[in-house]
């Protein structure tokens, strides 16, 4: 069939505006519109409103930032529309949503989220996942080929819709491993670009050289981020994350992490990457307990929990609940006699407001033991509420599982 020649991009956003651009740069007559206002920058003629936008398109190319924006404009423009007009959305979306649409346009409309941003966009090489009737798919590909490669989904609009939350919640989980490692890097007091030439030669190499002008700059306050022109937002990538949590029902930590980011939700998904390490407020009760077990005095764990706290979990197939009273009387007031071989570590804190949740693994001969705490800020600084645990075998002792040894009584 004949290729089209009418196409109407609507949402002339960072990804919409490129994207008009570089279908008028290929040859195609493009009229873009955008609920700002905002005139297109590249070669796309702007219309006044949606409908005049879409009255002659054979195409109308949706490039917004929701759902809810999505089916917005549609029903705006739904009687403008062309009796054969597709309706090729590359937006971010949710499953559900994704679906509702499909069911609306029928075999006239193509979900095809792309993979990339901006400089993707410009010089055609994004990824795009289209589920579309094998029709309509003939139709609109030499489009979407001037976008980038194409992958047709072997399923509807929902899976295309999924595929690409997944897809990015992968960049999400690697824009968090960036962020770990550099505040590791920092703690070491490691200069951020001799960390960066090193990750650069791993698996995060290819992140870090993209993003490598929004990560050499000194890691951000909770005011400050890297001075350069967002290509993907953090507040679009914990959209995508919330989309992604609610379809799924699953836990989903980088949705709460990235929603709850200091680097504001305009900035680059990089300097999600760049926000300092939890404060030492937050550490300083953990710190306290580690300090506890490691001396066996019981006055380091008086200064980590507040005086209402309880200690909670299974021993010896038993629920116990210890007031901090009880629990401190298992400590005799001196190391373990094995207390050079044992360990501990903070594995997560996270802050949010006044309370916060972490969790620890103490190595302690032949068991290991799961922390998990509950924190609240209170009387100017920061206290253990709550703790709970689970004792397991160290897998170096496979055969352990009796009472607890000296030092360490839960």
């Amino acid at each position: 069939m004949n290729s089209p020649h009418t196409i109407a991009v609507l949402g002339l956003g960072r990804m919409g505006d490129a994207i008009a651009a570089r279908l008028a740069a290929e040859g195609w007559d493009v009229v873009g519109w955008t609920r700002s206002g905002r005139p297109a920058s590249g070669a796309a003629r702007t219309a006044a409103d949606p409908q005049g936008a879409v009255a002659k398109a054979e195409v109308v190319l949706l490039a917004l930032f929701d759902g809810p924006a999505c089916r917005q404009v549609l029903e705006d423009v739904r009687g403008s529309l062309r009796t054969d007009t597709i309706v090729l959305n590359t937006s971010t979306i949710a499953p559900a949503e994704a679906a509702e649409l499909a069911r609306q346009f029928g075999p006239y409309y193509v979900h095809a989220p792309v993979l990339g941003s901006v400089p993707a966009a410009t010089t055609g090489t994004l990824r795009i996942l289209a589920a579309a009737d094998r029709d309509t798919f003939d139709r609109v590909r030499p489009v979407l080929e001037a976008l980038g490669t194409v992958r047709r989904v072997d399923g509807d609009a929902a899976t295309a819709a999924s595929l690409k939350l997944i897809a990015n919640s992968g960049l999400a989980g690697a824009v968090l491993v960036l962020r770990d490692a550099l505040q590791q890097s920092d703690a070491l007091g490691l200069p951020r670009a001799q960390a960066l030439d090193v990750l650069e030669l791993g698996h995060l190499g290819r992140l870090v050289a993209r993003k490598r002008p929004f990560l050499t700059v000194e890691p951000a306050t909770e005011t400050g981020v890297a001075p350069a022109t967002a290509e993907f937002t953090v507040g679009a990538l914990a959209k995508d994350m919330a989309l992604l949590a609610g379809a799924s029902g699953a836990p989903l930590r980088s949705a709460a992490e990235l929603a709850g980011s200091p680097a504001g939700p305009e900035s680059d998904i990089a300097a999600a990457a760049t926000v300092p390490a939890v404060h030492d407020a937050v550490l300083e009760p953990l710190r306290a307990y580690v300090r506890g077990h490691a001396t066996g005095d019981p006055a380091h764990f008086r200064d980590a929990f507040l005086p209402t706290a309880h200690v909670e979990g299974i021993r010896d197939g038993v629920f116990v609940s210890w007031p901090l009273d009880s629990y401190c009387a298992l400590f005799p007031g001196r190391p373990a006699s094995d207390e050079p071989a044992r360990s501990r570590r903070i594995d997560t804190v996270d802050v949010h407001g006044t309370v916060a949740t972490a969790t620890m693994t103490l190595s302690h001969g032949a068991d290991t033991f799961t922390d998990v705490f509950l924190l609240v800020r209170a009387g100017g600084g920061w206290r253990i509420a709550n703790k709970a645990y689970h004792r397991h075998p160290s897998p170096s002792h496979p055969q352990a599982g009796g009472r607890e040894s000296e030092g360490f009584a839960e």
